[in-house]
């Protein structure tokens, strides 16, 4: 509902070593998703933290409290946008939101589609009754938050998807796959399914063999049960209700096996929705927008998919 947002920028919380003005002017901005956060531990001592290399710089944020929407809204106001959640990677133990987060959004921009960025809350017993569900309950208010401001933002409420990157990927697939399953009261009707999916060397999986084992036990715990493995391996999980998918992945990814996109993909081909896959000989892990090799290709091959699909106009320039 529109009371749940919080519109008081965050000023002076999130000014780190290392951060340029422009990317701190640009965080400024973000909002707070919830008034009260569904299922969380009042812990003090739990406090959010930047992880910072040698230099000083920022790559990436530990320890996520209070879960974010960083808006990256495009100048159109001419026509309704697409817009696209985007939550980073980090194997559910840190949030890479510079390289896939910040900057992704603003390619985004480029191509004519609102972007907000998700700080969502890594899993932890230290402040979540069930770790489980903590990054689905945002994932889903995300996707409800865009779609109740729809007309403030100038957004297409039938064109709002969701991306990921590495264990960002396993949470926006099962947003795309869990998208019914009630883990908070959402005191309203709004539809937490995503329009589309686009999924970057995703974790997909939490199977033995194919999973990304720290993606995994910080999601599930070191002892989860066959059951909550099987419920959490989103392969298993899609049907003919699930959003179309675009999907990336390096084949000597040595971190997520690729067949976490392989698999996925099939089984979406199996139930008939709409997906492409690109599978690049060269990348590893971990390589945003591109790093040289082949798979500097995917964002122009993303556009095409974008456009092929009507969620953008092929006459959105660069």
């Amino acid at each position: 509902m529109m009371n749940r947002i919080i519109k008081t920028p965050l000023f002076g919380t999130i000014l780190f070593l290392g951060l340029s003005i422009n990317c701190f002017s640009q965080e400024s901005v973000a909002f707070l998703l919830w008034t009260q956060i569904p299922g969380s531990i009042k812990n003090d001592s739990y406090k959010e933290e930047p992880r910072l290399d040698s230099q000083g710089n920022r790559t990436g944020i530990l320890k996520v409290i209070k879960p974010t929407l960083m808006p990256f809204l495009v100048p159109n106001t001419s026509d309704k946008n697409a817009a696209v959640v985007i939550c980073p990677g980090g194997g559910y133990g840190v949030l890479a939101i510079d390289k896939e987060g910040i900057n992704i959004a603003k390619w985004f921009n480029s191509i004519g589609i609102s972007a907000f960025v998700l700080k969502y809350r890594l899993p932890s017993d230290d402040i979540m009754t069930d770790k489980t569900v903590g990054p689905l309950q945002d994932a889903q208010e995300a996707i409800r938050t865009l779609r109740r401001n729809a007309s403030k933002w100038n957004l297409d409420s039938n064109k709002i998807g969701i991306m990921g990157f590495s264990a960002g990927g396993h949470l926006a697939s099962t947003a795309s796959t869990h998208y019914l399953d009630k883990v908070y009261d959402s005191k309203d009707d709004v539809s937490a399914r995503p329009d589309f999916s686009l999924l970057i060397y995703p974790v997909i999986s939490m199977e033995d063999g194919i999973t990304h084992n720290g993606s995994k036990e910080n999601l599930l715990g070191k002892n989860a049960s066959a059951d909550l493995i099987a419920k959490y391996s989103n392969e298993k999980r899609v049907n003919e209700n699930t959003p179309p998918a675009f999907l990336i992945h390096a084949t000597d990814d040595q971190a997520v096996p690729v067949e976490n996109s392989i698999n996925y993909y099939l089984a979406l081909k199996k139930n008939k929705v709409a997906s492409e896959m690109h599978l690049y000989q060269n990348g590893g892990h971990g390589f945003g927008l591109g790093v040289q090799g082949t798979n500097t290709d995917w964002p122009a091959a993303c556009k095409s998919w974008l456009i092929a699909n009507k969620i953008i106009s092929n006459l959105k320039k660069e």
